[in-house]
Formats: C-alpha cells, structure tokens, sequence
C-alpha cells in the first residue's frame, strides 16, 4: 500500500517539524538512542554500536520508498532543533494497520510534545495512508509513554504477557490501538 501521496508526508503542528530522515541524521539519533532513559522502555540496544544505529538510519531512510513504513525526524518548529524521531515501524498493507514507534530526548519530556507529534502521524496514517488501525506498545512501568498515547486519542486494549524477548528477558507488552474515525480526547491533553 502505497500512501495517497506521492512524496513524502512532511507534517506541520503548532510546535514541530516531522520531516523526512536523511542519512545526515544518524549522529543525532545514535546520541539520542545512547541515553539510557531513553531505550529503557524499548527493544532498543542499550548503549548502541554506531554500526547499529548506521542500519536504523538506512531504514529510516528508505521505508517510504519501498512502502514498509514511514520514519520522521522530529524538530522544534521554530529553532529546527533535533528533538527525536517517530516512525510506523511496520504497515500491513492487507489489513490497513500500522505499529509506531518514538523516541523524544528527555530534555523535552513532560511538554506535551510527543503527544502532539503522534498526533500528527496518526492523522497521515489514516488520511494519507488510508490506515484503518494504528497500534502501539509500551512496556509496564512507563506511564508517561502510556499518556503520549491516551492523549493522542489511543486506548489501552489489554497486556500480552511476554509477548517478546530482549534484553535478556520476556517483556509484556501493553497494547494501545486507535481506529480510523477516532478523535483524541482533548480533555486529556
């Protein structure tokens, strides 16, 4: 499934720039992906290699293209600071569904900003890329990513207990989906 679209899905909100990644990017996102805040929660390498990161840049890069999924490079709107990234990790052309996934330096953390960026590329998923479902996961002992979502207008679903193993051990994952259709509460945001 190819998006609506033929060139890439830059995304504007009131704060942020989600433009396409370039291969320029990848000292940034391996910095970003070094800090073990920020892989904590996720099926990312503790402490990446450089080569590892160089591979997550190539397929940052080229997910658009070849219709596996979409990456974004996340920037204050205003200074064009690197602030993270956010991707559809995979997508389901069959089916109409898609996984994201993100990550936001900790130094913007508690501002409202990723919520605001998953926003954004929940409503290209479903208008550009005509998505009928886009899911996510956390991992147990991390609200604060569970409230990116909530706020983002997606619903907790269940846990699937140790649905994944990584770091050397099984991990729940606590599902979240949201359908085509769906408005985010803005009570929550």
């Amino acid at each position: 499934m190819a998006p609506v679209k033929s060139e890439f899905p830059a995304l504007l909100t009131d704060r942020l720039h989600l433009r396409e990644p370039v291969f320029d990017d990848c000292g940034d996102v391996h910095d970003l992906l070094s800090i073990p805040e920020v892989t904590r929660f996720s099926n990312w390498s503790d402490a990446p290699k450089k080569a590892q990161t160089e591979r997550v840049m190539k397929w940052m890069c080229g997910a658009f293209a070849k219709g596996k999924g979409c990456a974004w490079i996340i920037e204050d709107r205003a200074s064009g600071r690197f602030l993270g990234s956010i991707r559809f990790n995979s997508i389901d052309k069959h089916s109409k569904w898609a996984e994201i996934g993100y990550e936001l330096h900790p130094s913007f953390w508690g501002k409202g900003l990723m919520s605001d960026a998953v926003r954004a590329v929940a409503r290209c998923g479903f208008d550009d890329f005509s998505l009928n479902r886009i899911e996510a996961w956390t991992l147990p002992g991390n609200p604060a990513s569970d409230r990116v979502l909530e706020k983002a207008g997606f619903r907790h679903e269940g846990t699937l207990r140790q649905k994944a193993w990584f770091k050397n051990a099984f991990h729940d994952f606590r599902m979240f989906g949201r359908l085509a259709g769906e408005l985010p509460d803005l009570k929550k945001s």
